[in-house]
């Protein structure tokens, strides 16, 4: 890969691929919509796949591959985008997040500058990153329902009676509820002070709580 500080201004060349896009035409599943000004020029992609993250001094590297048409056959593109302070990274939920939060297998949307180097794979200044989806790696919490919310599909386990372990566990379409027996139950089954078992995606965000998603919650006696 070639690290930027082996390339000069005059190796920047304006690419005619996708360069006809202005603004950002994509919103993250929270329905946050990026603030850039519209007249920017740049390539918005959808469900790229992080291949590889370098630190070169303090900037980030991020190298992506992605199809500009989804539905389409066409070979995958290889980007490398350089994270600087004014990238707006952000989670599944709209929120920021830390660069060194983003890892390798993560599927993105991303949008970026049309001028690029003439490297291989040539390297372009990002403007916005949104996580879509993370690895899946999974780990389990057990303890005590603090509070659930039906409306809002989340429920607050702690543990060990510390509100400070407290941890909120999104509620998805996909998350299976079970009772002491294995039988499958709706989120507004379940109470404060029950003891569950919840297995859940490793990631978290930064707020206080964390947030992560739950896969499977089972109420244990």
């Amino acid at each position: 890969m070639e690290h930027l500080e082996d390339y000069e201004p005059n190796e920047m060349e304006q690419t005619t691929e996708e360069a006809e896009l202005s603004g950002s035409n994509f919103e993250c599943s929270s329905g946050h919509t990026p603030d850039f000004p519209p007249h920017r020029e740049v390539i918005n992609v959808l469900d790229a796949v992080i291949d590889e993250i370098t630190t070169n001094r303090n900037t980030t590297l991020v190298t992506i591959t992605y199809r500009s048409c989804p539905t389409c056959k066409e070979p995958k593109q290889t980007v490398t985008l350089i994270i600087g302070p004014e990238t707006a990274l952000r989670n599944e939920h709209g929120g920021s997040v830390r660069v060194n939060e983003l890892r390798e297998g993560m599927v993105i949307h991303a949008s970026f500058s049309p001028t690029m180097t003439r490297s291989n794979p040539p390297q372009a200044q990002a403007f916005l990153l949104i996580i879509v989806k993370r690895p899946e790696t999974r780990e389990t919490t057990i303890g005590r329902i603090a509070e659930v919310n039906p409306r809002n599909d989340f429920l607050v386990v702690i543990q060990n009676q510390n509100p400070s372990s407290a941890i909120r566990f999104h509620i998805s379409q996909e998350t299976v509820i079970l009772d002491p027996i294995g039988r499958r139950i709706p989120l507004s089954r379940l109470r404060p002070g029950l003891r569950v078992r919840v297995e859940h995606a490793s990631f978290m965000t930064a707020s206080i709580p964390p947030q992560t998603t739950a896969f499977t919650v089972q109420v244990i006696r």
